[in-house]
């Protein structure tokens, strides 16, 4: 599709509904409990997936559970946002089961991370329509400002980061749609209809648990693709908890992705407060942003 004129969807105010729905890794009620208080301490009527406790193996439910409630939030004119409970792994198995028509009719945001990936993507290529990459349900008791970020960003407060100087910096500015997410992921989707294109754009990399040579191979495969010679910038978030072999592969995740763009001449931040880590700072996805990386990293949405 074209990626012109990106949609914004409204951002929200007291009365409005916010959809909860688990597209991956099955959650408990009371694991839930503690997010629906704060959303409804927010002002908002919080509306659970009919099967968001049902379980299959890690799952919640089967895809086509999963899938029912996802297209319910979809479909559904009052709800305004839809917020993912938590990751894992599970969505990429339903995506092909929603419709987005009236998706394209009202357009609400779609929020979360990590596995939630294959929705920003999805999205973002099919339908040009912003979403939030930012901390879920399962995480809510994590990080209080990246909850109070969340609310800002959802109803429509400004955001705009400062971040302290990382060793692998490359300097410069640079402007474009922010794009990405968890780098599995995107490795993932790569050649299917959910694919992003990342010509021109800022992408944004994090990712959790994974083997060091699974980071080069799956950077070595954006390299080869096409995916990095064209950025205008590359945001680096969260590599936690990363996996060696008994022979060190002999570099940090960090080395891995700056050994992967060093040729190019963009800016490159490392050490972005988003992902896996303590803290994660919402992100939208397909907004024009402001990247300048100096003695300290600016980030503006525009």
């Amino acid at each position: 599709m074209q990626e012109n004129a990106i949609i914004r969807p409204a951002f929200l105010k007291e009365g409005d509904t916010i959809g909860i729905v688990a597209p991956a890794r099955k959650i408990s009620a009371e694991e839930l409990a503690p997010a629906i208080a704060i959303l409804e301490n927010w002002g908002l009527t919080v509306k659970l997936g009919r099967n968001i406790f049902a379980a299959q193996n890690q799952f919640a439910g089967s895809d086509k559970q999963r899938a029912v409630d996802y297209q319910d939030m979809l479909d559904d004119k009052d709800v305004k946002a839809i917020i993912s409970t938590r990751g894992g792994y599970g969505t990429v198995r339903i995506i092909d089961k929603l419709n987005f028509t009236l998706f394209k009719k009202n357009p609400k945001w779609i929020i979360g991370y990590s596995d939630v990936t294959v929705m920003h993507s999805h999205v973002h290529t099919n339908l040009g329509t912003e979403t939030l990459h930012a901390t879920m349900p399962i995480n809510f008791n994590k990080d209080a400002e990246s909850i109070k970020l969340l609310e800002k960003a959802l109803f429509g407060k400004a955001l705009n980061y400062i971040t302290p100087w990382h060793k692998y910096n490359k300097t410069g500015t640079c402007k474009g749609v922010l794009v990405g997410g968890n780098l599995s992921l995107l490795y993932a989707l790569a050649g299917t209809k959910s694919d992003i294109n990342t010509e021109g754009k800022i992408l944004f990399l994090e990712d959790l648990d994974e083997y060091l040579y699974h980071i080069d191979r799956m950077m070595i495969q954006l390299k080869r693709s096409g995916k990095l010679a064209g950025l205008r910038g590359l945001v680096v978030g969260d590599f936690s908890d990363m996996k060696d072999n008994t022979v060190p592969f002999g570099k940090t995740a960090e080395e891995i992705i700056l050994d992967a763009v060093q040729e190019y001449k963009y800016p490159v931040c490392f050490g972005f407060p988003a992902g896996h880590g303590t803290k994660n700072y919402p992100l939208f996805l397909g907004r024009e942003i402001e990247l300048s990386v100096k003695e300290k990293t600016s980030l503006k949405f525009l």
